[in-house]
């Protein structure tokens, strides 16, 4: 492992409620073990990318209420290919290059569940 894999490594935030189980996927292994606790580091950075793009959009989402803002929020990260990709920069630039192995292999699955938690992330954030 290279000097700047440990670094991204140790960078991550522990996450005690995480549980893995034997008849755990991989794919949820690798969502519990390495994509939540980098989501949880660049939540900041997340959430001032998406608030970017609302900007640059001209979109007033605190004049909504909860119900409208979800709505919103999942009609913009669903329609919108391009912030999806940013977003999920975001997560995949502090992958090992282990990690990133792992990630091609199920690169489908993977980048599904990097869209639904970044998602909950920024709903949770608003609502």
């Amino acid at each position: 492992m290279t000097n700047t894999d440990q670094l991204k490594i140790e960078l991550r935030p522990t996450i005690p409620t995480i549980v893995n189980t034997l008849q755990s996927s991989s794919e949820e292994t690798f969502q519990n073990e390495k994509l939540r606790p980098i989501i949880k580091l660049q939540h900041d950075l997340i959430i001032s990318h998406f608030e970017y793009n609302l900007k640059q959009n001209c979109v007033k989402i605190d004049q909504l209420n909860k119900e409208q803002m979800k709505e919103l929020i999942v009609k913009i990260l669903k329609g919108n290919g391009r912030l999806q990709t940013e977003l999920r920069g975001l997560v995949t630039a502090l992958f090992t290059v282990e990690e990133y192995c792992q990630y091609l292999q199920s690169l489908s699955p993977i980048n599904r569940r990097i869209n639904n938690m970044v998602q909950q992330r920024i709903e949770s954030n608003y609502l």
